[in-house]
């Protein structure tokens, strides 16, 4: 019973809604973490795609520390493990009046620094792509590399949405546009 569940749940998540350019909106809804919850596997090791920040990335945490937490935008799972043992994503986070995109990386622990701010309703290009022992995480000219804790290059992995938090939840609807590319 599981298992038909699970494939209602793949094939619900595949009916897109994507707007004239192909980008489709995923909203965290205020008082939530997450943009969506269904579960897609790949064994890609590129992840190629364009997103959007509009205004609503714009937020201040009730708590003021919590305001350098970094919020997660897209990535994947990694090593054969969940999301919290080994994964890379980029992060994003508001700060300064900026908005700030990093790599995130699990490895048991999680570690994340800052690639670059970027400008609210812009198109920005990111791609991760996995080798054996490094991930290139490039945003528009900016590439950096990351060690990978695992060397098994084709292995599965699956998809991780937008996510808002640490500990707090979104305070208001944020959108954010994706466009796999």
């Amino acid at each position: 019973m599981k298992y038909c569940y699970l494939i209602i749940i793949l094939l619900f998540s595949n009916c897109k809604k994507l707007d004239d350019q192909g980008f489709r909106t995923y909203t965290i809804k205020c008082g939530k973490h997450k943009s969506r919850s269904a579960i897609k596997f790949t064994r890609s090791n590129n992840l190629h795609f364009q997103v959007i920040f509009d205004e609503s990335a714009i937020y201040t945490t009730n708590d003021s520390e919590n305001q350098y937490d970094i919020n997660k935008l897209y990535g994947l799972s990694d090593c054969g493990d969940l999301h919290q043992e080994s994964s890379i994503r980029i992060g994003w986070r508001w700060l300064n009046n900026e908005l700030e995109l990093h790599w995130f990386r699990h490895n048991e622990t999680f570690e994340f620094e800052k690639i670059k701010s970027v400008e609210l309703n812009q198109v920005i290009d990111c791609e991760i792509s996995f080798n054996d022992w490094e991930y290139d995480i490039i945003i528009d000219d900016t590439m950096i590399t990351i060690d990978r804790p695992c060397r098994r290059s084709r292995n599965i992995k699956y998809y991780l949405w937008p996510y808002f938090g640490g500990n707090e939840t979104a305070p208001h609807d944020i959108k954010i546009k994706i466009k796999n590319l």
